[in-house]
């Protein structure tokens, strides 16, 4: 079936889909992105991607492009044009078309770009089995709290990872780990607590981060948000990660470090239980 695409007011099937050489998304970098996820055909957390995406827009000096309500109801058209059970729907706005020049132009209009994607997301084998990740030097700039379609660093430090035999890849800024490739960073101490670090410009105010912490309290599980190091880390009972298509993804290595008995830790698979079980419930 051909994937049907959103451009610019238009729905249109991929292969027809053009977008101008002169886009600053593609000469500049200039440009917003979204991805929410699609479980039995219906939108994960949406109104957390869309406060996002205002915030993200809003830190770049854009404006949102149409109402909350209008992009739900692109959203939603895609995954029923698409046929998606279960995936994503990847979103993208830049700043629009414009000579190429460092200095922003004002009064372009934007570019808004979506697409749908079919993942298996709660049988990931991933997830039964864990992940290793590598270590990175951080090396992206000092605004990663604005969710920017700049991601060739990360790319690079993932593909580097895999290539290396891991999975993936954790940042270290100033021997502390930032976040991931794609996802916020967690270990759990051997005495129970959730640690992850804390918001600030430094990481992505993760959406799937706020969701996860919010039910880890109502679980009563202790939660601290502060920098940890590689040493605490590789010193964990147990770690994971989060993201929008991962939800709670154990992790079982960091660096080679085989951390507990090499297998996904409790509390991050009880996370995940809870996480797909509230995040259907309220679904929309």
């Amino acid at each position: 079936m051909t994937r049907i695409v959103y451009l610019n007011g238009d729905y249109v099937p991929a292969e027809e889909a053009k977008i101008s050489i002169f886009d600053r998304g593609f000469l500049m970098a200039d440009g917003v992105y979204e991805v929410t996820s699609v479980l039995d055909g219906k939108l994960i957390d949406f109104a957390g991607h869309l406060a996002r995406l205002e915030r993200s827009l809003s830190e770049l000096g854009m404006e949102m492009p149409m109402s909350g309500e209008d992009l739900l109801a692109v959203h939603r058209e895609l995954v029923a044009r698409n046929g998606v059970v279960e995936g994503g729907v990847y979103l993208q706005i830049t700043r629009g078309v414009a000579d190429r020049d460092f200095l922003m132009p004002e009064g372009l209009a934007p570019t808004v770009v979506l697409f749908t994607m079919s993942m298996v997301l709660k049988g990931s084998p991933k997830a039964e089995k864990g992940l290793s990740v590598g270590l990175a030097e951080d090396l992206r700039w000092a605004r990663r709290d604005i969710k920017t379609v700049q991601l060739l660093y990360p790319s690079m430090a993932k593909t580097a990872a895999v290539k290396a035999g891991f999975d993936d890849a954790w940042m270290v800024e100033d021997g502390a780990v930032t976040e991931g490739t794609s996802n916020n960073a967690y270990i759990v101490t051997r005495d129970g607590k959730i640690v992850t670090r804390q918001l600030s410009n430094d990481i992505l105010h993760g959406i799937t981060r706020a969701a996860v912490l919010k039910m880890a309290a109502e679980a009563q599980m202790v939660v601290e948000e502060r920098a940890f190091t590689v040493e605490e880390a590789k010193a964990a009972a147990e770690a994971f990660v989060t993201s929008a298509t991962t939800f709670v993804m154990p992790v079982v290595s960091i660096d080679g470090t085989v951390l507990g008995d090499g297998k996904p830790g409790p509390i991050a698979r009880r996370l995940r239980e809870i996480y797909i079980e509230e995040s259907e419930k309220l679904a929309v």
